[in-house]
């Protein structure tokens, strides 16, 4: 001992025993672990696979490498825990989902995304919605789901239930429904209303008249909005959106899950907290999916609308969220709208009033010219008298094309960005097709129907084609695709139905419960304990979603005004000048 602390001093009167590293692969054949390695790196991307595949692959491995029978692959027992020494908290074991998972983590250390106000970072996402609803004529699909998640506060500030295709409209309707105040509905408890609420209703309502009467749901005007990277969040028209309303588009990494952590939890828990309690659902998977979930699902899509709307009123912004502190207290625990009240009054409030022009300018954009035959686009021409002036002229845009908006869930009629303002110019073959269609349905009958004469004989054969449709469907014929098909397109024309009248009694149909019977979301189940983290239904007196003609059949015919004004035919995503006028 004398001699080892001579030699190196202090430590050579360690046990040496104590300071010996182990490998965690033992003595293992460096030729067994190369192969093993490369088994793994080569399945990164495959199914999933079982441990008795992967020792099979390394035998080969061995046999291509230094000949049969020359080194012997370890007995299954060492052989596993070798390959677990080697893959585990490396993202090569596991299922698919879980290496896909693993690769999509960002590399570390993780900064974690902070908002100190109200709209200053929004995420904004869509899933399919784990729920079987009724789309139209009895024909049963799942719909998608598409929230904006205010992070500072962890409010759900809108959601758009739509047939499963999230579209760029749909995606620009959450910029809408976050500045639009959410009345109550006919049924709802009293003490969902705003003025019930731990909001400071009484200093709101004297800025914005529009809360009088509203929901206890936040009223918030994004500043920044973070999408990942589909092409719906990242195409030309929900950016130009983004732009009319003065909002930043902040694309996530691709493949990278985490980056919107907080709108990903906020999906699984409502099928926690919501989906699983409808009826219909079926599961997050095929797995996981009962028998007969067909014949449970009894919901139109804007009954689940409306339930999901009264469920984010009742339990989600009132229920504390672990993650949310009051800024004053960090050891209080808050709901959202205990923060969104904490936060207002730091942050101020600006009411955001949209004009007919502005929900015009959320629409998908297109720019095209005007022709001597009108305005044609997807083998559909629009014409009107107030293109005259400007046929064959060129616009003063750099490319000398017109901007074009459009409703891909009413391909109707489009609006023009003309000198004198917006003005809707209709499609010539409107009249021809009876019932409601969307730009899916249009798609369908492009790809059905051949080509057979001159450009224009061919738009005809289409409208035709698709009334044929419509109609077959409606009386429940034709194959199953058709049926399909057009079920979508009624239920994107179901959104837009006629508005209930203030008091009006709830249809036999109406969503008073949820699965079990008498079940309701009234404030009473809040008090639940859960240990976890916490349109188009939307306004039904002054958004009203109907056609002109639908509105007049619905009202006893009452004339609208004449002339082709701007926007003078409410929208499918709001009545626009009803909004407008009335704030």
């Amino acid at each position: 001992m004398r001699a080892r602390y001579r030699e190196q001093g202090l430590w050579g009167l360690v046990d040496g025993r104590a300071a010996r590293r182990r490998s965690p692969l033992g003595r293992a054949d460096e030729r067994v672990v190369a192969a093993i390695e490369q088994a793994l790196q080569a399945q990164r991307e495959r199914s999933t696979g079982t441990l008795s595949r992967l020792r099979r692959t390394v035998g080969w491995i061995l046999e291509d490498a230094h000949g049969a029978g020359t080194v012997k692959v370890p007995p299954a027992s060492t052989f596993n825990r070798l390959v677990h020494a080697l893959a585990d908290r490396q993202g090569l074991l596991g299922t698919a989902a879980q290496r896909r998972r693993h690769s999509s983590r960002p590399a570390p250390p993780f900064t974690p995304t902070v908002a100190l106000r109200p709209g200053e970072l929004v995420m904004l996402d869509s899933t399919p919605l784990d729920v079987l609803v009724v789309l139209a004529d009895g024909v049963v699909g799942k719909a998608e789901l598409t929230i904006a998640l205010d992070v500072a506060t962890r409010s759900i500030c809108a959601t758009v239930l739509r047939p499963m295709g999230t579209g760029s409209v749909d995606a620009a309707v959450l910029l809408a429904q976050m500045v639009t105040p959410m009345r109550m509905r006919p049924g709802w408890e009293e003490a969902l209303a705003m003025s019930r609420s731990v909001l400071p209703y009484e200093r709101l309502v004297s800025l914005d008249a529009r809360l009088e009467g509203a929901a206890a749901r936040p009223v918030i005007m994004p500043e920044t909005v973070v999408v990942d990277q589909g092409r719906v969040f990242i195409s030309a028209s929900f950016t130009a959106a983004c732009d009319s309303l003065g909002v930043s588009v902040q694309p996530a990494p691709p493949a990278n899950g985490p980056a919107k952590g907080n709108v990903e939890r906020t999906f699984l828990t409502l099928g926690h907290r919501f989906s699983q309690y409808v009826a219909g659902y079926t599961g997050s998977d095929v797995t996981q999916r009962g028998t007969g979930v067909e014949d449970e699902a009894c919901w139109t899509l804007p009954q689940v609308q409306d339930l999901l709307d009264e469920w984010l009123v009742a339990d989600w912004q009132h229920r504390r969220h672990a993650s949310l502190r009051h800024p004053l207290v960090p050891k209080l625990a808050v709901s959202p709208n205990e923060m969104w009240a904490a936060l207002v009054g730091v942050a101020g409030y600006v009411p955001v009033l949209l004009s007919a022009e502005d929900y015009v300018e959320l629409m998908p954009v297109k720019r095209l010219g005007i022709n001597d035959y009108g305005i044609r686009f997807d083998c559909r021409t629009y014409d009107h008298e107030v293109l005259n002036p400007h046929r064959g002229f060129k616009s003063t845009a750099p490319d000398g094309m017109w901007e074009i908006h459009h409703n891909p869930y009413d391909p109707a009629q489009i609006w023009v960005r003309l000198p004198e303002g917006w003005q809707e110019v209709p499609w010539i073959h409107r009249e021809r097709v009876s019932l409601p269609f969307t730009d899916f349905t249009w798609r369908h009958i492009r790809a059905t129907v051949a080509r057979r004469g001159d450009r224009d004989e061919h738009e005809q054969q289409l409208a035709q084609a698709l009334d044929r449709l419509l109609r077959r469907a409606g009386n429940g014929e034709g194959t199953r695709r058709e049926r399909t098909v057009a079920a979508r397109a009624g239920a994107a024309a179901s959104l837009a139905g006629p508005a209930a009248p203030a008091g009006a009694a709830r249809t036999p149909h109406s969503p008073d419960t949820l699965l079990r019977p008498g079940r309701r979301f009234t404030p009473a189940s809040l008090d639940e304990p859960d240990s976890e983290e916490f349109e188009d239904g939307w306004d039904e007196d002054a958004e009203v979603l109907v056609s002109t003609d639908e509105a007049d059949g619905a009202t006893g015919g009452d004339e609208q005004p004449p002339g082709p004004a701007a926007v003078s035919r409410p929208t499918r995503i709001y009545d626009a000048l009803s909004e407008a006028t009335q704030w």
